[in-house]
């Protein structure tokens, strides 16, 4: 099909012409003055980078930083005390604002849920399954999960908006190459001590589908902003009381560190084996471009966080505390021969679990409370005020209710009175760290890696390694016990 050309269409006769009086326009020095910028631009980039024998170094302050945070004495020092910054500001810095939330969702709304109930005269099965089990699980998610979220996220996006994250992967790369890993691996790992599912999202920076397929699938021995909490508490009733009182904080933060680098090392090792079995392959080569440190840019860097980490991650949570909340009420309301399905089951993962070193309500609250970690202690003391037939310590609070104690003497006197002792602490302390995903991490991994065998595989390997650690434990502790 032929197509015939209008007058109104340019021609190339019409460029070449308008070329030429363009050419004119410019003037005849152009090219002088074009190649002059070029010997000038060169010129001051020599004068920067080249250092002549007879002449004094230039400060570089880019360069001079570097010297430190790269430095083979320096550098892992540094990154650790600029990560425990972080996470002590996380942890700290999200006590008042948690404690507010619980207060506004779960002490003054609740009970406002609770009377418009009434008013309508919502029968009280309804009542308990909408308030005291959907909503008050989505209330403690939010309280627990969203300040330190708000909190570690912006911090850990102005180091990166710093140009700080770039130097860690540079230091890290040559530990993560050993371990048949990429070097990026270390930023993924360190996002994911705010939340492995965020963790998860940023193995996009992996270009190797083998290496970003490791990174996901270690992920969730970094120590979560979920499971901290469980982590701090325990250590502190059981074995911070070990010590003398003035050495007793110490001592549960060490142990609380220990936990922390023991993941680390898991991540280490299951990467390194990883790489030589299932996932074997090359170690892939990067270019890592150091880029110039600048100051953040605060409110993009608060944006970002907030809307693109943390609001969305929390979201994927609360629809996943729903049904968890609506599943613990229900097993804890709903009777057969007069025993409460919770009770039942209890009893009958009680042997088992004390094969582990643990007890059959520490295996249940991790089954029912998979959505979300920070609803695993409440779930316990729930639990365990329901197995012993006892009354809540939460007045108006019926069973399936999940509660919390001011004091923390009065939660490990509950613990105690349940069963629990010291092996029974350190179990759930390494189980917390070494158990399945959450499963908010475990739908962004399906959604990251669009396979199921490697969904089950990042779900299962943890649960099992976990089980292989704290079965060796409990028989060594009782050996020399």
């Amino acid at each position: 099909m032929m197509t015939t050309v209008t007058s109104n269409e340019v021609t190339s006769k019409d460029i070449l012409a308008h070329a030429e009086s363009l050419r004119w326009q410019i003037g005849q020095g152009f090219h002088d003055k074009l190649m002059l910028d070029i010997y000038t631009d060169a010129s001051r980039l020599t004068e920067r980078a080249v250092t002549r024998p007879d002449e004094k170094p230039r400060f570089d302050l880019d360069r001079t930083i570097d010297r430190i945070v790269t430095s083979r004495i320096w550098g892992f020092p540094l990154m650790i005390l600029l990560f425990t910054i972080v996470f002590w500001l996380t942890i700290e810095g999200a006590n008042v604002p948690s404690q507010m939330l619980y207060t506004l969702l779960v002490e003054w709304l609740m009970p406002i849920l609770h009377n418009a109930a009434s008013a309508i005269n919502l029968p009280w099965w309804l009542s308990g399954f909408l308030i005291d089990g959907m909503y008050l699980a989505t209330a403690w998610v939010i309280s627990v999960m969203l300040p330190p979220m708000a909190i570690f996220f912006p911090l850990f996006t102005m180091l990166e908006d710093f140009g700080y994250l770039p130097r860690v992967a540079f230091n890290l790369d040559n530990v993560y190459r050993k371990a048949g890993a990429h070097g990026k691996q270390s930023l993924s790992m360190m996002m994911g001590f705010g939340c492995n599912a965020a963790g998860v999202i940023a193995t996009r920076v992996i270009d190797s589908p083998r290496e970003r397929l490791i990174a996901i699938i270690t992920n969730n021995f970094a120590l979560c902003n979920g499971r901290w909490p469980t982590q701090i508490l325990l250590a502190t009733i059981f074995i911070g009381t070990l010590a003398p009182a003035y050495l007793a904080g110490f001592i549960s933060a060490l142990a609380v560190v220990g936990i922390a680098i023991l993941g680390v090392l898991l991540s280490f090792v299951l990467s390194w084996g990883l790489s030589r079995s299932v996932l074997r392959g090359e170690v892939s080569t990067f270019s890592l471009e150091l880029p110039p440190y600048r100051p953040p840019r605060f409110w993009q860097t608060l944006y970002t966080s907030l809307i693109d980490r943390t609001l969305f991650v929390l979201w994927r949570a609360i629809v996943f505390a729903l049904p968890a909340g609506a599943v613990i009420w229900l097993i804890s309301n709903i009777s057969i021969n007069g025993t409460t399905i919770a009770v039942h089951l209890i009893n009958f993962m009680e042997p088992t679990a004390l094969i582990f070193g643990m007890t059959g309500i520490v295996f249940l609250a991790y089954i029912v409370a998979i959505p979300a970690n920070e609803i695993v202690i409440p779930t316990i003391l729930m639990l365990t005020v329901l197995a012993l037939g006892a009354t809540s310590p939460d007045p108006g609070s019926g069973a399936g209710v999940m509660f919390e104690l001011d004091s923390e003497e009065a939660i490990r006197e509950l613990l105690v009175t349940g069963g629990w002792t010291l092996l029974t602490a350190v179990n759930v302390m390494l189980f917390s760290l070494i158990h399945n995903p959450c499963s908010t991490t475990i739908y962004t991994i399906y959604k990251e890696t669009g396979s199921k065998r490697w969904t089950i595989v990042s779900s299962l390997l943890p649960l099992v390694l976990g089980f292989i650690i704290t079965f060796f434990v409990a028989q060594i502790w009782r050996l020399f016990s």
